[in-house]
């Protein structure tokens, strides 16, 4: 959890904020370019969804589904996901949040007196599938004073502001709930701001009626102290930002706005998505999940033989990316993997409904023919193995249900990763 000081020690915390990184590693497109990155992720891991692990394998493969994601976020769930180190917890790509805990050093002349500290905690939630708004709810928690201070006289202000947006024409619509600011025994007994924000489709930009916005949104807490105090004052606090993003791709959801062509699209936070897939017994996805299980642990020993071989997906670092838009590379994808499959184990290697299953996915840029598409991209750096032809079917089924419902557009400014549970 970040943390924002002030008093006589606030000049050394404001030059080591000024370095500290403010974009997670985790984001995708371009307010990935926004500030400074983390070299490491910065989001707590979410738990294996019990819906994605246990239910289904009840399930006949041809009625798999990839389970909805969570579109709200409890405080306490926020609370309990930001201690230690974790700079964001991401719950789905539709409820992230962030917090900043806040504390003031008291100092007179003479020197120091008492302490006091609250944490802000910020969820960002999408909690309608149709509709294009976004909600930010602020919550100031945990106010705690030790010793002589001047709590009761601090002034504490809430911003939220949207520093950067891509289209930069674009233009963002935010509630005026925020800015706000109030003592801190105000605060106290009002501790609750909900702030939106929404951007109209028919401003962004790409391919396959993409319509893209992405932008920023920058959470902002300001301190002052009242006269009499040795410190600094005003000082402004940041916490991760988040990066939201809006489409109306013509492949997704609500593409039309259901006869409200002003809503059409969706939202979403710009951070790599995960797959899951289960390898536990009876799952009906189980070959697949094993066979990308190899991929990442041994790839050595998977076909197409490739000594250098290191399938991607399995990382923030080198994510999956949809493809979707082009047909043609798709098919590319597949009949490159049949034939390895065929060189591999004959031209029978579907004798008994087998079906040749492939990963990276047909339906991702980093398939089995992407080093024909993209001369960097190493030759052979996928994997090809004979599954079971429900089996690979039940795997497609929840990997185009994870597409839709976690609105994964095409391209490189979107990204997953897949997890083998």
């Amino acid at each position: 959890m970040s943390e924002l000081r002030t008093g006589a020690e606030q000049q050394l915390a404001a030059a080591e904020a000024s370095v500290e990184p403010t974009t997670p590693l985790e984001v995708v497109g371009p307010a990935a370019t926004y500030g400074t990155k983390t070299t490491v992720p910065a989001v707590t891991p979410p738990p294996a969804t019990p819906s994605v692990l246990t239910s289904r394998a009840l399930a006949a493969p041809a009625a798999v589904s990839y389970p909805e994601p969570a579109r709200t976020m409890s405080l306490a769930e926020c609370k309990a996901n930001m201690g230690g180190t974790a700079k964001l917890y991401l719950k789905s790509r539709f409820a992230v949040c962030t917090a900043l805990q806040v504390t003031t050093v008291w100092a007179r002349s003479s020197g120091q007196v008492g302490t006091s500290s609250y944490t802000v905690y910020i969820r960002g939630t999408v909690p309608k599938e149709a509709d294009r708004t976004m909600f930010f709810d602020y919550d100031l928690t945990d106010f705690v004073s030790v010793g002589t201070t001047g709590a009761t006289g601090m002034r504490i202000g809430l911003k939220g502001v949207v520093p950067q947006n891509w289209p930069a024409a674009a233009r963002p619509v935010l509630s005026n709930t925020l800015p706000v600011t109030k003592t801190l025994p105000q605060m106290q007994a009002s501790p609750h701001y909900t702030h939106t924000l929404r951007y109209a489709p028919g401003q962004g930009s790409g391919a396959g009626a993409a319509d893209l916005i992405a932008a920023v949104y920058q959470p902002e807490i300001v301190n002052t102290m009242p006269p009499g105090w040795v410190g600094p004052s005003p000082v402004t606090g940041k916490p991760f930002m988040f990066a939201p993003r809006w489409d109306a791709a013509s492949y997704l959801r609500n593409s039309t706005g259901g006869g409200n062509p002003a809503n059409k699209g969706g939202a979403a936070f710009s951070m790599i998505a995960t797959l899951e897939y289960s390898s536990q017994p009876g799952a009906p996805e189980k070959a697949v999940a094993d066979h990308i299980k190899q991929a990442f642990t041994n790839p050595g020993a998977t076909k197409p033989l490739n000594a250098q071989k290191n399938v991607p997906g399995d990382t923030v670092q080198e994510p999956l990316h949809r493809l979707f838009l082009e047909q043609r590379r798709r098919d590319r994808n597949r009949a490159v993997a049949v034939r390895e499959c065929t060189r591999a184990w004959g031209a029978n290697y579907t004798d008994g409904g087998k079906e040749c299953d492939e990963f990276p996915f047909a339906t991702t840029y980093e398939g089995s023919a992407a080093s024909e598409f993209d001369v960097h991209v190493e030759k052979n750096n996928f994997s090809v193995q004979p599954v079971p032809g429900a089996q690979n079917g039940a795997a497609g089924n929840l990997l185009s249900g994870f597409y839709n419902a976690n609105r994964i557009i095409d391209g490189l400014e979107d990204g997953f990763m897949v997890k083998i549970n």
